[in-house]
């Protein structure tokens, strides 16, 4: 065959093949996928967990990388590990006091241990003296209270020989030799999910970290993985067993095809203070911000970096008002139990919350962006602005706001607020309005 032909030839089939690929990668959520975006958007707000064997000795859940601890020392926590004061119902309750409606629970961090009676592996909590299934109590606590469960999962590993731990960012100081093996890799994990989302009831969403060890750093102009995951299996099962099941994976890029929500971590969508946040936020998918109470995400015992109750609210509300989730981080201590810090803090919040509710949950982001005097959120015919300090000048002006008024009040007592549209947009006079509080709400009512 001559070179011409033969190069047109393989052109085509070079295109068929791509092709093929894309059409592949083709995800249509299912009905009851979309109705659980849904649901998740008007939750907004829910509990991140971080907690496991690296919770012992109290220097975050990076301790193993961070102090290059060999898998071989790593293992002699294993049969210390006991925490006595462990209490699903406590956890799920501090949940419910702070207002919040999901829970997203850590099964297996980077260290690869598993927080759950998995049959795929002996490094899991059941083979620690303390022997009890805390996923299954979890879930189980969570039904009766009514409140979603999500599961984190790594994919990347610092424990097992398999993962393809030479081309990886971290966990190079863990004392592995060799070349890791993909193929084993995914079927361990493909089986690990296939329990999680058989054996434990109906699972809000599946929250996936660890992509960004195969790439550049975040910033990077290529930020390819050094190895295909072969996601479109992975997320393929998920949707299979369960699919109502959300998918995230928090690899700091655009949604890939499969999932159902996009993640931003230590940043709220539209910022970058963190350094992780160079991608856009997505107009397709649920937006969800993550950060911690504190300054670590396990349990870190020098770690005073409290958030206080103002915080924790302008947080909430900062990330509805961009139409995002909150997803706000405990590291409970090894005995099982949360600090009073975080709980104190947390129950405080849900007491706004409970005034304040109507504002947060069930609502989107609203037609102003954000502003240097806070945010705003809508439902139906009612936009409320979150005014987290006092307007200069004692006015709000909404600029390019044309939808016709029928009234504007203070949230909290109904005063009355004087408002003025024209050509500019809408000008509400801010005068006598208290601003001493995390966040005072105007409602404005809309014709």
């Amino acid at each position: 065959m001559p070179v011409s032909v033969l190069s047109k030839f393989s052109a085509c089939i070079g295109g068929l093949a791509l092709c093929i690929s894309l059409q592949a990668q083709v995800y249509t959520p299912a009905p009851a996928n979309l109705e659980a975006r849904k649901t998740f958007q008007d939750n907004k707000y829910g509990l991140f967990i971080h907690w496991g064997l690296s919770s012992m000795l109290g220097d975050g859940e990076w301790v193993m990388n961070n102090r290059n601890i060999k898998v071989e020392d790593y293992k002699r926590l294993l049969p210390a590990f006991y925490p006595a004061q462990f209490d699903a119902d406590k956890w799920v309750q501090t949940a419910r006091n702070a207002g919040m409606k999901y829970i997203v629970f850590i099964t297996r961090h980077h260290d690869g241990f598993s927080n759950w009676d998995t049959k795929q592996s002996d490094w899991k909590i059941t083979n620690t003296p303390f022997k009890r299934d805390v996923l299954k109590e979890l879930a189980a606590a969570c039904k009766k209270e009514g409140i979603k469960l999500g599961l984190y999962y790594s994919t990347l590993d610092w424990y097992r020989d398999d993962y393809p731990h030479e081309t990886g960012r971290t966990g190079q100081g863990t004392g592995r030799t060799g070349k890791g093996n993909y193929a084993s890799y995914l079927q361990f994990m493909k089986n690990q999910l296939t329990e999680l989302l058989t054996n434990y009831g109906e699972i809000m969403s599946i929250w996936f970290d660890g992509h960004w060890d195969q790439t550049n750093p975040e910033g990077a102009h290529d930020r390819s993985s050094r190895i295909d995951w072969r996601y479109e299996e992975i997320y393929g099962l998920i949707h299979s067993l369960q699919p109502q099941c959300m998918i995230g994976n928090n690899h700091h890029l655009t949604p890939l095809p499969g999932e159902d929500f996009q993640m931003f971590e230590r940043d709220l969508p539209g910022e970058n203070k963190s350094g992780l946040s160079f991608q856009e936020a997505s107009q397709e998918v649920p937006l969800e911000t993550c950060e911690t109470i504190n300054g670590a995400w396990g349990y870190n015992i020098t770690d005073r970096k409290y958030k206080t109750v103002s915080q924790v609210i302008q947080l909430l509300v900062g990330a509805a008002g961009r139409n995002a989730n909150l997803l706000l981080n405990v590291g409970p201590m090894p005995n099982g139990q949360i600090q009073p810090e975080f709980t104190d803090t947390l129950a405080a919040a849900g007491k706004w919350l409970e005034k304040y509710g109507e504002t947060i949950y069930g609502t989107r982001g609203g037609p102003i962006a954000p502003q240097p005097w806070g945010v705003s959120t809508q439902k139906g015919r009612k936009i409320y602005l979150h005014v987290f300090k006092q307007p200069y000048g004692n006015m709000i002006l909404l600029p390019g706001f044309k939808e016709k008024v029928k009234q504007v009040q203070v949230f909290i007592n109904r005063e009355p607020v004087k408002f003025k549209q024209q050509a500019e947009g809408l000008i509400l006079q801010s005068e006598g309005i208290s601003f001493d509080g995390a966040d005072e709400v105007i409602e404005i009512e809309l014709r």
